[in-house]
């Protein structure tokens, strides 16, 4: 008879030898039964995503399936929504083309908030200590005023405070403070909330 594997040796300064074929997902419930799921990923990638469909009808669209979405919503060609029940976008937001919402959990998207071109908001992790690589997911929220900048970056559980600027290709690991600029290479505070090209790395104006 073989013997038995010996089981991972997780103890301290060894890391973490995992076994992803073990991975359960357990405690992670999607919201809706697989027949919906299975509908919409193909409405999202037959349909939705397309630059031929008319960007009006897209909020109608994820409204149908539980998305919670204002007025004045523009939302560009190549945006990816994970979950539709799991968003809620408030008034007179922009979200530009190929922006990814990458929502397992919620994400909230106040009113007069622009998410830029290729912009990811990922509300899905994983423990870095289990050796099945589970869940860690966690919602984002995007308060009013605030600028998710093009290719930027939130991760779970992240709170980006009103008026705040993700800045281009920049990434935001910790709650992003009322009126803070974050960049790939500084940190600085914007009292007025308004962001430029300079504090950035991506100019201002028009819908993205």
């Amino acid at each position: 008879m073989a013997e038995a594997a010996a089981p991972p040796d997780t103890s301290p300064g060894t890391g973490v030898e995992r076994s992803l074929r073990g991975f359960t997902g357990a405690g992670y419930d999607k919201g809706r039964p697989l027949l919906v799921q299975a509908v919409w990923f193909a409405v999202l990638h037959l349909v939705f995503v397309r630059w031929w469909f008319p960007a009006r009808w897209r909020p109608a669209v994820l409204r149908a399936f539980g998305a919670r979405i204002g007025q004045r919503v523009l939302i560009r060609h190549g945006v990816r929504v994970h979950w539709p029940w799991r968003l809620h976008i408030g008034d007179d937001v922009w979200i530009g083309e190929g922006a990814w919402l990458l929502n397992l959990e919620q994400i909230l998207i106040g009113s007069n908030v622009c998410v830029s071109q290729d912009a990811l908001l990922c509300t899905g992790s994983h423990q870095r200590g289990s050796p099945t690589f589970e869940f860690d997911n966690a919602p984002i929220r995007l308060e009013p005023g605030a600028w998710v900048a093009a290719r930027a970056v939130v991760l779970r559980g992240v709170t980006v405070g009103r008026g705040a600027v993700v800045g281009a290709s920049a990434i935001a690991r910790r709650d992003v403070a009322a009126g803070e600029v974050i960049t790939t290479a500084v940190t600085t505070a914007v009292a007025t909330g308004v962001a430029t090209e300079d504090a950035t790395g991506f100019a201002t104006g028009g819908p993205s």
